[in-house]
């Protein structure tokens, strides 16, 4: 039996993959917008409960083709533990075609190129990286704890390394105040890191999160569905890369929306479009998925 600690999380393009729960918890744990980790303080497992996760997951299944390493900072890890991981699971999993983890801006940056080069090597294909915001302002508001600069920083040595980056954003996390900011300056950080990979989530606020807190005496205000659809049209509008898978069709999302810049672009617009042309309480009743 597979041995896990608390609730693990993963993106959603891992649902296939096989979770093997190499930390637990998250280095940082201090987003206001995040419940998730709360109470789990981070920690590193150890080598060998690692090792006998995998071995007991090579019991259970014939063939492994991705890997997802969890929780939700491996690369807090010291280089040589994580490439340890790393080339336990190509002996144990020879078929495997995909390994990879959630990363912090923090922790990326604690690594050298020399460390992020010898973890791609050894088959680190991809880091998730959950940016929120590229506005200043918003990640001091949720305290993110990192700048727009150090954000693209790191997002530019995974990418120099020839890892590849996935990057997530939260509409509707600057509230109404700071939306067309939040939704220039992430544009902003998208085309100074030109990720492979740019999610888009939509603000949901489970009530022990610290934001819910504002939410409810009024200082944080809930973009209604409208306001979600012209911000991220601000977003799109203002994304210039060569190349970038694009997805925005999470459950929380209002609108599904997806496909590759720039080829894609006027499309994804044409969409946002066609979604201001719903009212908000249609949004609300009936097209969310949740």
């Amino acid at each position: 039996m597979m041995f896990y600690e608390g609730r693990v999380y993963r993106p959603p393009s891992e649902a296939r993959s096989l979770i093997i729960q190499a930390t637990v918890g998250c280095s940082h744990n201090g987003c206001t917008f995040c419940s998730m980790y709360k109470g789990e303080p981070f920690k590193i497992k150890p080598y060998n409960r690692i090792m006998e996760d995998m071995q007991t997951a090579r019991e259970l299944y014939t063939h492994v083709e991705k890997m997802f390493l969890a929780d939700g900072d491996c690369m807090m890890m010291p280089a040589e533990d994580l490439k340890k991981i790393l080339d336990l699971a190509k002996i144990v999993f020879p078929e495997l075609k995909q390994i990879s983890t959630y990363g912090t801006t923090k922790s990326i940056l604690k690594k050298s190129k020399e460390e992020l080069l010898m973890l791609k090597e050894h088959g680190l294909d991809m880091i998730y990286l959950g940016v929120e915001s590229g506005s200043a302002k918003v990640l001091e508001h949720v305290k993110k704890g990192v700048t727009p600069d150090e954000i693209i920083k790191s997002g530019r040595m995974v990418r120099e390394a020839g890892i590849k980056l996935s990057v997530t954003f939260i509409s509707g996390l600057g509230s109404d105040i700071l939306s067309h900011e939040h939704a220039v300056e992430s544009a902003r950080v998208i085309n100074d890191m030109q990720p492979d990979y740019i999610g888009l989530l939509t603000l949901l606020l489970e009530p022990h999160a610290p934001l819910y807190k504002e939410v409810q005496d009024g200082s944080f205000h809930y973009l209604e569905p409208h306001e979600v659809l012209l911000e991220t049209k601000t977003m799109v509008e203002n994304i210039d890369v060569p190349h970038g898978v694009f997805r925005s069709n999470h459950a929380s999302n209002y609108v599904p929306l997806r496909g590759t810049f720039p080829d894609d672009k006027e499309r994804i617009l044409r969409d946002i479009e066609k979604g201001l042309s719903i009212d908000d309480a249609t949004f609300k009743n009936k097209y969310r998925a949740l």
